[in-house]
Formats: structure tokens, sequence, C-alpha cells
């Protein structure tokens, strides 16, 4: 008997993903890479780097990241909809009707980001230490969870729920440098630089141009030199953390100027991207006016 679930998603350009490592019930287990995600969870990138996915001791499948999106279309929706209900009916059938926590848990996790991408960001942990409870051996890869508590100003909370998910990915550069974002706050941005986490090589240059400015307190402006254009991931990418970074030496206009770039950017309003949604929520919590681009 086997199963293969496979998901088609719209391709974004040239962004990476980030995603999730996930339980999904009846052994689908969905393991995050490095690149960075789409709009509510899991996504697909132009580079089509998907999930190495195992359903019970079955198939391995590859699934598209960002088709187990919440931000998805209805069509993928209901492809994912199947995938996972298949799954929960191999779960039910070995465990005699028992429905797995962890399967519970990719569902609250999802609920959480819905409301992340919607401005909810207390409501959107409260969702996510829920599905902590239901399952525990989520907690590291909650990265969602960080990224809310830092506009919480729960800054140690964040650093401890980053440095979590770097101690099982250590290849997680974004991850670095938010736990530096929340530190910095804490302690300041030099005794944050000396606690700085090394992390694996990023094959993304603008990320690894953006870390590297970070690490080693480089000029901020080399970010945004290191694109070469404005219409596409690297160029929000570098927007988003040249405006981070102005935001920790409390360079306010400066930081203005680069956040609403990033989400008035193509990829910004258009991709989907998880932390696209993000840079929107920045510039609502700062109660930044956005107005975006009549082409966007």
């Amino acid at each position: 008997m086997a199963l293969s679930v496979v998901v088609a998603a719209a391709a974004t350009g040239g962004a990476g993903i980030r995603c999730n490592s996930l339980d999904l019930g009846a052994g689908l287990m969905c393991h995050r890479s490095r690149w960075k995600g789409s709009a509510g969870a899991v996504g697909a990138s132009k580079a089509s780097h998907g999930w190495d996915c195992i359903v019970g001791n079955v198939t391995k499948s590859k699934v598209s990241r960002r088709a187990v999106a919440v931000g998805v279309s209805a069509g993928t929706a209901a492809l994912i909809a199947g995938a996972v209900a298949a799954a929960g009916a191999l779960a039910v059938a070995s465990m005699g009707g028992r429905e797995r926590p962890s399967q519970q848990a990719i569902l609250v996790t999802r609920r959480g980001m819905q409301l992340f991408e919607q401005g909810k960001v207390k409501e959107s942990v409260e969702k996510f230490d829920e599905a902590m409870e239901l399952d525990p051996r989520q907690r590291p890869y909650l990265w969602q969870r960080g990224l809310s508590l830092y506009y919480l100003d729960r800054f140690e909370d964040g650093a401890a729920q980053f440095r979590e998910d770097v101690a099982v990915n250590p290849n997680d550069t974004e991850e670095a440098i938010w736990t530096f974002l929340c530190e910095a706050k804490l302690y300041g941005a030099e005794e944050a630089r000396r606690k700085f986490l090394m992390v694996g090589t990023d094959s993304r240059p603008v990320m690894r141009k953006i870390y590297e400015v970070f690490r080693d307190g480089r000029p901020v402006e080399e970010i945004l030199q290191s694109v070469s254009s404005t219409g596409g991931a690297d160029f929000f990418y570098a927007s988003l953390y040249t405006g981070l970074y102005h935001e920790v030496y409390d360079n306010t206009d400066a930081a203005r100027e680069a956040m609403v770039a990033a989400v008035r950017s193509p990829y910004g309003s258009r991709s989907g991207d998880y932390m696209a949604t993000l840079a929107k929520v920045h510039c609502l919590c700062r109660n930044w006016e956005l107005e975006t681009s009549s082409n966007a």
C-alpha cells in the first residue's frame, strides 16, 4: 500500500522559503529546510525546494511547501485538505480511532499564523503556545512564535525560542539574526553581538551578506548595495533587514523608509511569503502609515 502526496504551487520568484518541521499525523513528518516560508506556514519557491515527507512507513514524497500554507488558493487548499485527511485517516486506522495530538498541533499552528497575518499578534502567541501544549516536540520548530514574541516586546522569550530553533537547525541564518534582534533589545547591540550565534553558510547571497553585516557590525548600506534589482525577493529581504538593523540603533526614520520599501516592493506585496506579512505587521505595530504602490 502506498500513498503519494504531491501538491503543486505557484512560483513566487527567486525567493527563499521558510518552512517548519511538522508532524501531520499518521507518520507524515515534514522537515524544514533553510529556505524561508510562505504566507501561512509552508510554501514553495521558484527553486522548488520542497518538503521531504514520510507517510507512515509507506511512501516518501515531495510536498510543495507553499501548498501547506494558510494563504493558498482554494484549489490548492482543497488538495492540501485531501492530503492531510488521507494522512489523518491512516492515523485513525492505526490508532483505533484516536487522533494524534501532533495533527491537532499543526492545525493550531496554522491558525496562529493566520492571526499574525491579521495583525492579532497576542492571539497568535496564544495559539502557538497551545500548539506546544498539544505536542511539546514542536517547540524548537515554532519560529513563528519567536517572531510574534518580538512584536510583543517579549524579547527574552523570543531569544530563547530562536536559540532553541538554531540548536536543532544549525544552518538557520535568519533565526540567528532574530536572536540578535531580541538580545539587542535586552543587552544592547554590542553585548548581543558577542553572543551572536554561528550558523552554517546560507545558499542565498543576500542572506549571507545580511548575516555578515549583523554579526560583524559592518555598514548597513552594504546590504542594499549587494542587490542588483528592486523587483525580486533579494530586494525585499535586503530592505526588510536593513529596516530591522536601523531599528536596533533607534534610527526610526531610516527604519521606516526601508521597511515601507520592503512592503511596497513587488515581492513584498504579491509573494504571500510569511516574511512579507511580517513586514506589514511590523509597520502596523509601529503605527507607520502604509500605502502600497499603484502598480503593486
